[in-house]
């Protein structure tokens, strides 16, 4: 019988679960002797119960997670029963909070300080129907001192924190938990999809000279604004690639399958880039007659609905207060980022620096990965995936002191406490610390 991989302290083995509106993608991964992200396997399958980041179909989204599942822990070797799950969704809020402290006495302040400032924030009264899934500090205030980014070891008596909180709907965190659950997994933690997203495509520099994070997905479009090495603002916005695809549909009269098809082959998001004489033939159905379809008017119907796209970025950028304090620019990522001259139309409407965010830079070559499949990871539209891996790694090694459970262990687990609320305490310590395959048809696609 084929042996199983299990992990180990020094080496753990994490599962990152990417639910999204296209597709659903696990990653199996562990730190390697560089220090590099070493990905054992990827396993993804169609998304059909998912809908603008929230589940939508109990028993598809069950159907998908498995699939993905087995196809990653058959191409890692690796039994997975514990997943670190990504969360976005239009139900996704953000607020900013100030937090105090004090203490008995102005001895040295430690971490479990900073910590109880950080519970404090989980006590927060919000709206009914919605629960914090994030406290990510800020800056600290030590005896009316301000702007202190590192208070361990300090002599302070009055402790104060900012905050930024992120919460979202009590249902929409249930049925995601309530599908893993289906799928036989355990959900070590919610990960927001672009703090993630930000792990795996921006660099510490970046951060810090202050910078946007864009990812583009199927049903949502997530934004993060960095500055001073400090998150300063979220958003998820209900637009994505497959509002897009709809376009496409019913402006050129096609089936879906067509309209992404033409989306991915020959789209555009600035129509000036393309000649007028391009024509795409597309079948007709049922033996009708082929369909001619201009590139150029193609183009014109996807920078439509990319420029909406990106006005509402620019909105959360110039509401975030930091519009002017970017010299990073915006940083894309997601499948959405792939459509041609994307870049030069983000940097026409916004007026900023633009890039590709590619997750390429954190991985580490498997020589018993397929070449294919370590060549597509290193693609947009795998960000949220890798940074999965990262934030599982860190929350695995964060935990490693603590003592393994009895018995056989396939991917490494933390305590109960940690398990609830390890998304802000990997915060702390960092900060404390320092599309799926398309095949197409040359026959039935021409230009």
């Amino acid at each position: 019988m084929e042996k199983r991989i299990t992990t180990s302290i020094e080496t753990p083995i994490v599962v990152g679960l990417d639910i999204g509106t296209t597709k659903i993608c696990v990653t199996v991964g562990r730190r390697s002797g560089i220090n590099k992200i070493e990905v054992l396997g990827v396993g993804y399958a169609e998304s059909s119960g998912v809908n603008r980041g929230m589940v939508a179909n109990i028993q598809k989204t069950v159907s998908s997670i498995t699939q993905a599942v087995e196809a990653a822990s058959v191409q890692s070797n690796v039994n997975i029963n514990i997943v670190h799950v990504g969360i976005a969704g239009q139900h996704i809020k953000s607020l900013q909070h100030r937090g105090i402290l004090t203490r008995k006495d102005d001895t040295e302040i430690n971490r479990k300080d900073i910590e109880q400032l950080v519970e404090d924030m989980y006590k927060l009264v919000l709206p009914p129907g919605e629960e914090i899934i994030h406290v990510l500090p800020q800056e600290f205030t030590i005896d009316n001192e301000p702007g202190i980014k590192d208070p361990i070891g300090m002599a302070g008596r009055r402790m104060e924190a900012n905050f930024h909180i992120i919460s979202g709907h009590v249902s929409a965190v249930k049925n995601i938990q309530k599908c893993v659950a289906k799928a036989n997994l355990e959900a070590q933690e919610l990960i927001l999809e672009p703090l993630a997203s930000s792990e795996a495509v921006l660099d510490e520099a970046e951060k810090d000279a202050g910078v946007v994070l864009v990812d583009i997905g199927g049903g949502t479009t997530d934004v993060a604004i960095f500055h001073e090495g400090i998150i300063r603002h979220t958003a998820v916005i209900p637009l994505g690639g497959n509002i897009v695809t709809e376009d496409i549909k019913q402006g050129c009269s096609v089936l879906r399958n067509q309209a992404e098809l033409l989306k991915i082959r020959f789209g555009s998001a600035l129509a000036d880039e393309n000649r007028d004489n391009e024509i795409i033939s597309v079948p007709g159905l049922r033996g009708r007659d082929h369909k001619e379809i201009s590139v150029k008017n193609l183009a014109y119907i996807i920078q439509a609905r990319m420029e909406e796209i990106i006005e509402h970025v620019y909105y959360e950028i110039k509401s975030s207060g930091y519009e002017r304090k970017l010299i990073g620019g915006i940083v894309i990522t997601g499948g959405g980022a792939q459509l041609k001259h994307l870049v030069q139309l983000v940097e026409y409407v916004t007026g900023l620096d633009c890039r590709v965010g590619f997750p390429n830079e954190h991985l580490a070559k498997n020589e018993e990965l397929p070449k294919k499949v370590f060549d597509e990871l290193k693609s947009p539209l795998y960000a949220t995936g890798i940074g999965l891996l990262i934030k599982g790694i860190e929350a695995a090694e964060y935990n490693s002191d603590s003592k393994e459970k009895p018995g056989k262990l396939d991917v490494v687990g933390i305590s109960e406490r940690g398990r609830s609320r390890f998304g802000f305490l990997d915060r702390i310590v960092k900060f404390i610390s320092d599309d799926s395959n398309v095949n197409v048809d040359d026959k039935e696609y021409t230009k």
